[in-house]
């Protein structure tokens, strides 16, 4: 029961994000994005594999970020400079990742055309 309970609350989070972030709703989209493009220019297994991992990342990142924002805004109602810091710096890794896997991705199309 509680192994259920655990994934319950998982899913919550995960729809959580989805309801209120809109970059995870962005993050899907390019994720359904990659899935067609690498159908029609037909991926290797392994170059699908990377992309899913890089994808994986992106939206445990987001989930990450969100968590952050959540608990910063949890302990502190007024300005501070190192919430902003904490902010910003989880935001940041989202767009490395985002931006890792689009490069990513471009190198392997480029390769199919």
């Amino acid at each position: 029961m509680r192994l259920i309970k655990s994934f319950q609350y998982a899913i919550q989070g995960i729809l959580y994000c989805f309801r209120t972030q809109q970059n995870f709703k962005i993050h899907i989209l390019g994720f359904i994005f990659l899935v067609v493009s690498a159908y029609y220019f037909q991926f290797e297994k392994w170059e699908f594999i990377v992309c899913l991992i890089l994808s994986a990342l992106v939206f445990f990142a987001e989930l990450v970020n969100t968590a952050i924002e959540s608990l910063v805004d949890l302990t502190t109602k007024e300005f501070s400079e190192l919430a902003k810091v904490a902010k910003d710096c989880a935001a940041g890794a989202v767009l490395v990742l985002a931006f890792t896997s689009v490069c990513v991705w471009s190198i392997i199309v480029y390769g199919k055309i």
